[in-house]
């Protein structure tokens, strides 16, 4: 079965920093993050997972994704994760 991960990544040296992404492939999206091949998170690697949540449908994923990304989201995650 297929699954989306809504991912929220902490940076190991700047613990405080946190990146929120999606990926059907959590520990190769991890990699890419770490091996510096994602500008977005290049500056505060090494990452590692903080939280992550599977879900069978893309739509959902999507829409959970966006959710964290703005600002009541954040505040859940913070809260939270």
């Amino acid at each position: 079965m297929k699954f989306y991960y809504v991912y929220i990544l902490q940076s190991c040296p700047f613990p405080e920093h946190h990146y929120i992404g999606i990926t059907e492939d959590l520990y190769e999206r991890l990699k890419i993050h770490n091996t510096g091949k994602c500008n977005h998170t290049l500056k505060f690697m090494p990452w590692q997972i903080e939280t992550s949540v599977a879900f069978k449908s893309k739509e959902k994923a999507f829409a959970f994704e966006r959710y964290l990304k703005n600002h009541s989201g954040r505040a859940f995650a913070k809260k939270h994760f």
